[in-house]
C-alpha cells in the first residue's frame, strides 16, 4: 500500500514525525496561550510544501484579529496556497471539498462553533478520505472541552496540546519534542530562557 506521507523536516518533524495526508489533527489549549498563531504557523508551512489549506474562522471569523495574525506569521508568502474561509458552515464546507482541486488541508477553528457532533465528524472524515482535517477546541483544563472534542482527541492521529506558546504533540508518527509557537512568549510564560 501507498501512504501519501507529509515531508515534514527540522522542528516539525521533531513534533509529530512525518504524518499522513489524511485523518484529523486536534489542537487544543486554553484561551490567550497561542493556539491561532501556532496553526496558521502549520497552515502556512503546509502550504510550503505545495499542499492546499482552507482555515474556516468559525468563531472569529474574517476579522481584524485574523488579519493581524495572517500578517504575524508571513502568510502573504503562501497567499495562493491558503485561504481564509468567513464562518462557513461545515454544510457549505463539505460542497467545496466536493469540488476539483479542493484544499487537502482543512483547519476548523473550533470544534465548539461548527455544531458538529462525533457522527457528524466521522461522516465528514469517511467522506473525505484523503483529506486532512485540523481541528481546534477550547480546552476544559488539560483537555479539550465538550463530548464531541474530547471523543475526537481519541480518534485524532495528532494530538497538540498548547500551553504558554508552546505546543506538545502526540502523534502515531513519532516526534514528541515541544515546538515552540513564540520565543518570548513562551519565556514569559515559563520565566525561564529556552
Amino acid at each position: 500500500m501507498k501512504f501519501n506521507e507529509i515531508p515534514f523536516e527540522g522542528a516539525w518533524e521533531a513534533m509529530m514525525g512525518r504524518p499522513e495526508l489524511g485523518g484529523s489533527w486536534l489542537i487544543w489549549g486554553d484561551s490567550g496561550n497561542g493556539k491561532t498563531r501556532f496553526a496558521l504557523q502549520l497552515c502556512k508551512y503546509l502550504a510550503l510544501l505545495g499542499y492546499r489549506v482552507a482555515y474556516d474562522s468559525l468563531e472569529e471569523g474574517a476579522s481584524v484579529s485574523m488579519k493581524k495574525a495572517f500578517k504575524a506569521v508571513g502568510m502573504s508568502e503562501v497567499k495562493r496556497k491558503v485561504i481564509l474561509l468567513d464562518s462557513e458552515p461545515v454544510e457549505d464546507l463539505k460542497i467545496r471539498l466536493r469540488k476539483r482541486r479542493s484544499p487537502e488541508v482543512v483547519v476548523i477553528d473550533s470544534v465548539q462553533y461548527s455544531g458538529l457532533n462525533y457522527r457528524d465528524y466521522t461522516a465528514l472524515r469517511k467522506e473525505f478520505k484523503n483529506k486532512l482535517f485540523i481541528l481546534i477546541s477550547h480546552a476544559d483544563g488539560r483537555n479539550p472541552s465538550g463530548r464531541t472534542a474530547k471523543s475526537i482527541r481519541y480518534d485524532a492521529f495528532v494530538k497538540i496540546h498548547v500551553e504558554g506558546y508552546r505546543a506538545f504533540a502526540l502523534s502515531r508518527y513519532g516526534g514528541g519534542q515541544p515546538y515552540t509557537i513564540w520565543k518570548a512568549g513562551a519565556e514569559a510564560y515559563r520565566n525561564e530562557d529556552l
